[in-house]
């Protein structure tokens, strides 16, 4: 059996994989029509096996829900994604707009209608420009290219201040090689359940769909949907996984299957976790990537609901902007987690120095914890001594900045408008 690995690729991409292209315009989607890269291609000359996930907000886009229906229907082959716009809470004329750009996509590359997923990322509640952007399908897909994959990462871009792209290359037991590629948009908006995000991932091994589904699922899990900046869930989240098997590496049944199918799960966790830790560190104005580590839960839903709500803590937030280690606030949000908790057992750590033991003061020197806090990117530890669960989730500081950034976008883009 051979010797099995998964190495990061340099510079790696959505079209490092083999048979993915991609490329992107600027069509004056965003506000005040804005030279900036706006629509994107994402293809594979052949169909792929696909699997998907989206918003669990009630209030879900008009591209949400038609890729939902193509996702089920056929075998994809095309992303259409703009930013600037989301085609939310647009009624009916945003049900339609979102079919024509996966029908006029799709024709202008031989393919089905259903063979094209939509994604949208932007303000909501306002029409998309169409006579802007089914004229550049043409000139798209006269420039699709291997090297592509930056541009599309540019596109897909809202308030995100850099490209978000990251690329793994996976040896099997089999000594077969095959690579997974992706690129990821979100800043603001960013809560678990699909956070205001989009991610868009391509691999070109072989593997059944009722796999890959399976690993998405669950990858998705223990990545995007362990990580929050402002605590607000969007109405377009998606991530789309594309195998187009081109590599000629399959991930069959069986023990050495069941292996492979292990290591095509570790690569993909450790892909989307990249990127979501990228989201983070990118989010609006934010200063800090904070780790909330929750051991010694009762159950895994019990560490994940104090996670979760010390990982949304408005309080907490602040403290960490201000550099302040402020264990208080976070027993204060462990205590309306709704999970099991004896509040003598509680201890709290920054960076590995107690804060808190027992469920009181562990009477560090205030300098030793302020120095922690003060870093860049540092871990909460939280010890509930009831049991062996854990959960890990990645957060961010709040600023001043970011209420500044969000306090007038809506008016704004709509008087750029006029």
């Amino acid at each position: 059996m051979a010797k099995t690995s998964i190495r990061k690729v340099a510079n790696g991409g959505i079209t490092t994989p083999k048979g993915f292209t991609a490329a992107a315009s600027s069509c004056g989607i965003k506000p005040g029509g804005a030279a900036r890269k706006d629509l994107c291609m994402i293809y594979s000359k052949k169909p792929c096996v696909t699997a998907g996930t989206f918003t669990k907000n009630r209030i879900k886009a008009a591209p949400v829900k038609l890729s939902q229906i193509h996702l089920q229907r056929g075998n994809p082959q095309l992303i259409v994604a703009n930013s600037g716009n989301a085609n939310c809470a647009t009624g009916e004329r945003g049900v339609s707009d979102a079919h024509s750009m996966a029908q006029q996509a799709g024709e202008v590359l031989g393919i089905q209608t259903n063979a094209v997923l939509v994604c949208s990322t932007g303000i909501i509640g306002v029409p998309l420009p169409m006579e802007r952007i089914l004229p550049e399908f043409s000139k798209l897909a006269g420039k699709l290219s291997r090297s592509g994959g930056a541009d599309a990462a540019e596109a897909i871009m809202t308030s995100d201040t850099h490209q978000k792209a990251a690329a793994v290359r996976v040896s099997d037991t089999r000594g077969k090689a095959y690579t997974i590629g992706a690129i990821a948009k979100g800043a603001g908006m960013i809560c678990p359940d699909m956070a205001t995000m989009l991610c868009f991932v391509t691999t070109d091994v072989m593997i059944e769909k009722k796999v890959l589904r399976a690993i998405t699922r669950e990858a998705v899990d223990l990545s995007f949907n362990r990580i929050t900046v402002d605590g607000d869930m969007s109405t377009n989240d998606t991530v789309l996984v594309l195998a187009n098997g081109a590599s000629g590496a399959v991930i069959e049944e069986g023990v050495v299957g069941e292996e492979d199918e292990a290591l095509f799960k570790t690569a993909l966790v450790r892909l989307m976790q990249t990127l979501a830790k990228m989201l983070v560190c990118d989010g609006e104005r934010v200063t800090k990537l904070v780790e909330i580590k929750v051991t010694g839960a009762a159950t895994e839903r019990d560490a994940r609901w104090v996670a979760e709500a010390v990982a949304n803590s408005t309080l907490c937030k602040c403290s960490w902007n201000g550099g302040d280690p402020n264990w208080g606030r976070v027993i204060h949000a462990i205590g309306y987690a709704n999970a099991r908790l004896t509040e003598s057992r509680i201890s709290i750590s920054f960076g590995g120095i107690p804060a808190c033991i027992d469920g009181v003061d562990a009477h560090t020197s205030i300098s030793e914890l302020q120095a922690v806090v003060a870093q860049a990117e540092f871990t909460v530890q939280i010890d509930l001594g009831l049991g062996d669960a854990a959960c890990t989730m990645w957060t961010s500081d709040l600023s001043p900045e970011y209420v500044n950034f969000n306090r007038a976008e809506y008016a704004l883009s709509r008087t750029r408008k006029g």
